[in-house]
């Protein structure tokens, strides 16, 4: 019965046994992703959640994110559970193969101001949730990505589940229930990358977790066998053959995965399959004083894995851009920089970018191994009009685990500028202090902090 073990080992999980350098990274991912929220209320996809689920809202005690008002604690996890992934500039997981803090911490807020909850507790179920999605991601991946499931979605709604059981208290037999739960309403296919659904997988995500925990709470049954039986999880969403049932355990808590390999913080507001092709641009105009007038022809090579969703020579989108590593690459060579402003409908569409993405050519990397898990590399090519060739390797880009930091105070700056575009530049910056000392915080005055600083 592996939930069950699953569930004894994620109810241990408490402040006083987590290292502090788990504790400092759980920090800093919370406000990352705090701060991405924020910024994703205002956009197109958690708007059109809004206006969907707006039949069904209770007024209740979950702040929504970029208002004043307090809604039931599901309408809060779905609607800022979307905003948490609008931009696609949340944090990424090596070992989930997606984002692993946005299905957890807009769910954990909203049970958090209702049940009044310290930033200690929130601390340790953040750290729970994510040791049970990314472990769960162990046995799973790459096959469950490749197959073309979303496992921000389908492995997210166990991180929430496991989150939001920790944060109330659940024992680990009712714990084992709620994860059961997940494992049937875990969702979320790779064929919608590039629209709107893409973030409200992760709404839904948030929100599913959150409710199997409550329904784990009230007496509900599950299958506690529902990952490994005959027609359970594994069998299902991955097929014989594919999954390794023993890594959940063999590695738990050994480090955390919040340690190693870590959170993969972003600095570029798209698809993390662009990033290290994006850095390799923008190496290459730093060293060599690069502009589009120089360029005669750019050749991107990245992992299989990576292009396989991110070849997209002609997006049509602001979404879609962010998944199309010949718009990344043109925008970081056109500005230096990849910012938000770069991904609206109309910029996809500016016809300077246009003319310089048709010298843009993206491939498979020649020498790249399948089976390997080193697939976040990039080697970019430039010809020049001279006929210069110049070349730049990235094995990772910068975030992406500790070997490859991003530059100090980089992180807070960006929690700032997303943070600001909704509450005051002031309360900004207190609540980047506040979420970095989260063990002494209460959840529900940080939230009082936030609406009471709201500027829509």
């Amino acid at each position: 019965m592996l939930l069950k073990e699953i569930a004894t080992r994620s109810c241990a999980i408490t402040i006083g046994v987590c290292p502090a350098e788990a504790l400092d990274t759980a920090k800093l991912a919370i406000m990352d992703t705090i701060g991405v929220t924020l910024a994703g209320t205002k956009a197109d996809s958690t708007a059109t959640v809004l206006r969907a689920a707006r039949r069904g809202l209770a007024e209740g005690p979950a702040l929504l994110f970029g208002s004043k008002r307090r809604v039931d604690v599901y309408s809060a996890a779905l609607i800022n559970g979307t905003a948490a992934h609008a931009l696609d500039f949340d944090d990424c997981s090596n070992t989930l193969g997606g984002h692993p803090s946005a299905p957890i911490v807009p769910a954990l807020w909203a049970l958090a101001e209702e049940r009044r909850v310290s930033g200690a507790a929130f601390l340790a179920a953040y750290i729970a949730g994510v040791e049970v999605e990314t472990k769960i991601g162990r046995a799973v991946n790459f096959h469950h990505y490749e197959k073309g499931w979303h496992p921000t979605a389908t492995l997210g709604t166990f991180g929430s589940a496991a989150a939001c059981s920790h944060l109330i208290g659940l024992t680990p037999e009712q714990t084992a229930i709620a994860l059961g739960l997940a494992a049937s309403m875990a969702a979320g296919l790779k064929v919608n990358f590039g629209t709107m659904t893409k973030p409200f997988h992760v709404g839904q995500s948030a929100r599913n977790g959150l409710l199997a925990a409550l329904l784990a709470e009230e007496g509900m049954t599950a299958n506690i066998e529902a990952l490994e039986a005959p027609q359970g999880f594994f069998s299902v969403y991955n097929g014989p053959q594919t999954f390794f049932p023993e890594r959940i355990l063999d590695t738990w808590a050994q480090p955390l995965d919040v340690i190693e390999p870590g959170i993969a913080f972003k600095r570029h507001p798209c698809c993390a399959s662009t990033h290290p092709a994006v850095d390799a641009m923008l190496k290459l105009r730093q060293e060599h004083r690069l502009r589009p007038a120089d360029v005669a022809h750019v050749r991107s090579w990245t992992h299989p894995r990576r292009l396989s969703h991110t070849n997209r020579p002609d997006p049509r989108t602001g979404l879609d851009g962010k998944f199309s590593v010949q718009y990344v690459i043109a925008r970081a060579l056109m500005h230096g920089i990849v910012s938000l402003d770069h991904f609206t409908d109309v910029a996809v569409q500016d016809l300077a970018v246009r003319e310089l993405m048709d010298r843009i050519e993206a491939e498979p990397h020649p020498k790249s191994v399948w089976e390997s898990s080193e697939h976040f590399f990039a080697e970019v090519t430039v010809t020049t009009r001279s006929g210069e060739i110049l070349k730049a390797y990235i094995d990772r880009p910068l975030g992406r685990d500790r070997k490859h930091p991003l530059p100090e105070g980089t992180l807070e700056n960006k929690f700032k500028d997303c943070a600001s575009q909704v509450i005051t530049i002031g309360s900004a910056d207190l609540l980047a202090d506040r979420l970095l000392q989260l063990e002494g915080e209460d959840i529900h005055e940080l939230s009082e902090l936030i609406a009471a600083n709201t500027t829509a």
